[in-house]
């Protein structure tokens, strides 16, 4: 028997559309803000749990509507306008 394990799918949803979504708004792709503006979306955005193959496989049907993605898009970019106005990656950690 496979080991199970919880997925939250909007981790996926959101590293999926990242890197478009940066490059069109000309945001700062380095690793912390990249990080910075996932965990930023990632709050604000309902979580997806999926536990099995087949439960990914329902949540995928579902992100397929035209509002899951503008909900993404608006998302990633309120993080990246929030991350660019104070970005960490010039701080010493």
């Amino acid at each position: 028997m496979s080991e199970v394990h919880i997925k939250n799918y909007m981790e996926d949803c959101v590293s999926d559309m990242l890197d478009r979504v940066l490059s069109e708004i000309h945001s700062c792709t380095c690793e912390k803000c990249k990080y910075d503006i996932t965990a930023i979306a990632l709050n604000s955005l309902p979580s997806k749990y999926v536990v099995t193959k087949r439960g990914q496989l329902y949540t995928k049907v579902a992100s397929l509507q035209q509002q899951f993605d503008v909900d993404l898009i608006a998302a990633i970019t309120k993080a990246a306008v929030i991350v660019n106005r104070n970005p960490r990656h010039n701080n010493v950690e």
